[in-house]
């Protein structure tokens, strides 16, 4: 894919695309890229993903071996540009949406553009929530989104999503693809219109939208996209469509040349990991992993050296490397941000099953949380909202993490402190206002 810059790309944006890999072909081989995952929620379940977040054998978009927090983030990117030559690129894909976790998305833009303002930023999305954060992307200074599309049909889109979760509700079949295109569609339109490239990405599935590809590549064009990437299906294990037929690069390349005729396509693709790191053509994201970082242990701040109670959920006591609805036990650590020490081991029953809705199965997880009430917090890779809320309610911390479970302890010793610190402020603070 080679191409001269439009007359109405900016000459500094230009330039950045010139060190993007996916958005130049040329550049690929050159310059280097690193995926931050801090966006592990989606709102959309498409039946050819299956995110497993710990699997460290799969290259697909949806997977990494952790789940970072904005700070760890940047500190990863930190370690990593010390190391990569020819870093450009921060690309932030998941493992679940970006726009769905869009502060920590926000929050970890914000944290490396203050130390590296040179630096390119790119997002994915599957566009569900693009009008309501489009602005704030221009905002923010990010030059290069992704979308991917891959049908402008409710009744083809309605094969591709199992379901989307919008404005608090849940939608399936054609109403679901209804909302998802419209929502597509209004937010490349305003992301082109300011000066953003887009690059839209399609899943080719033999037998449900191939046929619609290109009529979705000319629609796009109308909407100013940037280039196009059509990509094979890869039939992930677990997923609704893990039984389909994997579609060929003989099949995606005969519809690549195709719909060249309307806009360029990429052809280099990988179908990155959502921690890639590296050139295109080389994953080192197991080298860096934040558990096989070395030197001096990070202080915590507690001067009176308080106990607190922490519940991890980890499958080998290594690594904070589980979801809070699968885990089928409990480590209790007590500690005070220094040392801390194994006190027990609780079981639980697993009451996530499903891949889609975590939300089945409340009266385990109330059992669940109801075992850990004596806990100061329970540090956990993911945990949903409902599950986060009760734990509140009963004065128990939720917090996501995830690197080796040392770190994690102390992380969570740090969040917990700054938490009674700010409790304690406002405390003060309502006295005088009482008082005046």
């Amino acid at each position: 894919m080679t191409c001269v810059c439009p007359g109405s790309i900016s000459q500094s944006v230009w330039e950045k695309t010139q060190r993007h890999p996916c958005y130049s072909a040329e550049a690929h081989s050159k310059y280097a890229r690193i995926h931050l995952p801090v966006a592990p929620r989606c709102n959309i379940q498409c039946n050819y993903c299956n995110r497993k977040f710990d699997c460290v054998n799969e290259s697909r978009p949806g997977v990494t071996s952790e789940v970072l927090t904005p700070e760890l983030a940047r500190e990863k990117f930190v370690w990593v540009r010390e190391k990569v030559e020819d870093l450009s690129v921060v690309g932030i894909a998941g493992p679940g949406d970006a726009l769905a976790d869009w502060q920590a998305t926000k929050q970890t833009i914000k944290a490396i553009q203050a130390i590296a303002p040179e630096v390119v930023f790119c997002l994915s999305t599957n566009g569900l929530r693009l009008p309501d954060y489009a602005a704030e992307m221009v905002e923010l200074g990010i030059h290069h989104v992704t979308v991917t599309l891959n049908a402008l049909d409710s009744e083809i889109g309605a094969k591709i999503y199992q379901f989307i979760t919008y404005q608090g509700r849940r939608y399936e079949g054609k109403a679901a693809a209804e909302i998802l295109l419209q929502n597509q569609l209004a937010g490349i339109r305003y992301l082109t219109g300011h000066g953003i490239l887009v690059k839209v990405n399609m899943v080719m599935i033999k037998g449900i939208n191939d046929h619609h590809i290109p009529e979705v590549v000319k629609k796009v064009k109308e909407l100013g996209v940037f280039v196009t990437n059509i990509m094979p299906l890869i039939p992930a294990t677990g997923s609704n469509f893990e039984n389909f037929p994997q579609t060929s690069m003989k099949e995606v390349n005969e519809l690549r040349n195709l719909c060249q005729l309307d806009l360029p396509q990429m052809r280099h693709c990988q179908q990155c990991r959502a921690d890639a790191i590296g050139r295109l053509h080389e994953d080192r994201s197991q080298e860096f992993r934040m558990a096989n970082r070395t030197g001096e242990t990070k202080k915590v701040y507690n001067p009176v050296r308080k106990q607190y109670r922490i519940a991890v959920t980890s499958k080998y006591n290594k690594l904070v490397d589980q979801h809070f609805g699968h885990a089928t036990g409990f480590t209790i650590y007590q500690g005070d941000g220094y040392t801390f020490q194994p006190m027990e081991q609780r079981s639980a029953s697993k009451y996530c099953s499903g891949m889609a809705d975590c939300e089945e199965g409340e009266n385990r997880r109330d059992q669940t949380i109801d075992a850990l009430q004596d806990c100061d917090a329970v540090l956990t890779m993911r945990i949903g909202p409902h599950a986060k809320d009760k734990l509140s309610c009963r004065g128990v911390t939720a917090i996501e993490y995830c690197d080796s479970v040392e770190n994690g302890l102390r992380y969570a010793v740090e969040v917990l402190i700054k938490q009674e610190a700010t409790e304690y402020e406002r405390g003060i603070a309502s006295t005088k206002r009482t008082a005046n």
